[in-house]
C-alpha cells in the first residue's frame, strides 16, 4: 500500500541520508528542515547557506533525499482526477459566496482574500474556522484549525458568538482552534513548519494566516529589498501550499492593498505581494464595503471559474447571505 510507505519516509531520521552527520542534521532541524520532503525541493544553494556546507555537498544531500521519498514522477490523468476526488469543500456561511468559489472553500489550495481595513477579511476567517470544526454534512470538515495571527486580531469571544449561532458548544469549538501569534516574517515562516508538528498529532484541516503580507511590507521597505522580500514570500506560500496538500487542508489568507500609490504598485485596490502571490494563491477573493453591513465579494481569479461577483452580510451571527 502507498500509505504505509509515506508514513516509513517521514519516519526516516535526517542521520540517515548520505551526507547528514549529526551536526548537519541539527542546523537542519534549526532551520525547519524536519523532515526528506523539504530537503528533496530545495535548491542546494538554500540548503548550502543554512547549513554552512559547500553547493556540491548540498546538492548530493538533496539527491539522496530525493531517492529516499521518491520525488519527481510523473502521474496519468486518471491518477490526479482520483487524487483530487479526497478534495474537500468549506462552507463561508453564506450560500451565495460558496457559489461564487465553486462550492465553498477548497482544500489542497490556496485561497486570497484581500481588501482594505474593516472589509471583512478577519471575519471571514473567525467564520471558516468555526465551520471546519462541524461535520461534513454540514458543509465542515470535522477537523481542527491552525490560525497565525499576524496583527492581533484573533478574537475568541466572536469565535464564542459564531458556534453558538450554528449551535455549537462554544468552549469545544475553542479548543479545537490553535492560535499563535506571529511577531514577525520569520517566526511567521517558523509557524508553518509548527503548524505541521501539530498536524501529526492532531487532525489539521485549516490553516489560516492572518495576515500574509503585513510583516513582510513592514520589514522589507523600499525598491532595494523587494527581490529578497519576494523571495522569502515566494517561499511561504510553497511551504503553506505544501501544508495544504499533505493534511488535504484548506489554507486562507488575508491580504492587504496599497492604499496609496507606493514605490511598488499604483493601483490602490490591488494587494501586496505583486505575481509571487498572485501566482501561488489558487483563488483571489476581492471584499469590499457597501452599504448596512453588507459586503461586495469579487472572484478575481481561479483556475477554472470566471470573474463574478456576490453580496454577503457580515452580522452578529458571523458571515451569512
Amino acid at each position: 500500500m502507498s500509505g504505509s510507505k509515506t508514513v516509513q519516509v517521514k519516519e526516516k531520521k535526517l542521520e540517515e541520508i548520505s551526507g547528514i552527520g549529526p551536526a548537519t542534521a541539527e542546523k537542519l532541524r534549526e532551520a525547519g528542515y524536519t523532515d526528506l520532503m523539504t530537503i528533496a525541493i530545495e535548491s542546494p544553494r538554500n540548503l548550502a547557506e543554512v547549513c554552512e556546507i559547500g553547493e556540491s555537498t548540498a546538492a548530493k544531500i538533496i539527491n539522496s533525499a530525493k531517492e529516499a521519498v521518491d520525488i519527481g514522477g510523473f502521474e496519468t490523468g486518471d491518477e490526479i482526477l482520483e487524487r483530487r476526488r479526497s478534495i474537500g469543500r468549506l462552507t463561508t456561511g453564506s450560500k451565495a459566496l460558496d457559489e461564487l468559489i465553486g462550492g465553498g472553500l477548497e482544500t489542497q489550495s490556496i485561497t486570497e482574500v484581500y481588501g482594505e481595513f474593516g472589509s471583512g477579511k478577519t471575519q471571514l476567517c473567525h467564520q471558516a474556522a468555526v465551520n471546519a470544526t462541524m461535520p461534513e454534512d454540514r458543509g465542515g470538515l470535522n477537523g481542527e484549525v491552525v490560525i497565525i495571527d499576524t496583527e492581533n486580531t484573533f478574537r475568541p469571544e466572536r469565535i464564542a458568538q459564531m458556534s453558538s449561532a450554528v449551535g455549537l458548544d462554544p468552549v469545544e469549538t475553542l479548543k479545537r482552534i490553535h492560535v499563535a501569534r506571529a511577531y514577525n516574517s520569520a517566526h511567521q515562516m517558523l509557524l508553518v513548519e509548527k503548524a505541521a508538528e501539530l498536524a501529526k498529532e492532531k487532525p489539521v484541516r485549516m490553516l489560516v494566516v492572518d495576515s500574509l503580507t503585513a510583516h513582510f511590507r513592514a520589514e522589507y521597505v523600499g525598491r532595494g529589498t523587494l527581490a529578497e522580500r519576494q523571495q522569502a514570500l515566494n517561499t511561504h506560500m510553497h511551504a503553506l501550499l505544501r501544508f495544504g496538500d499533505l493534511h488535504n487542508a484548506v489554507i486562507l489568507c488575508t491580504n492587504q492593498v496599497a492604499a496609496k500609490p507606493d514605490a511598488f504598485f499604483g493601483d490602490p485596490t490591488r494587494p501586496i505581494g505583486g505575481h509571487i502571490v498572485g501566482h501561488t494563491a489558487t483563488y483571489r477573493v476581492y471584499l469590499r464595503k457597501s452599504k448596512a453591513g453588507k459586503r461586495i465579494a469579487r472572484l478575481v481569479d481561479s483556475p477554472s471559474l470566471p470573474e463574478a461577483e456576490c453580496v454577503i452580510t457580515v452580522n452578529e451571527d458571523g458571515i451569512r447571505d
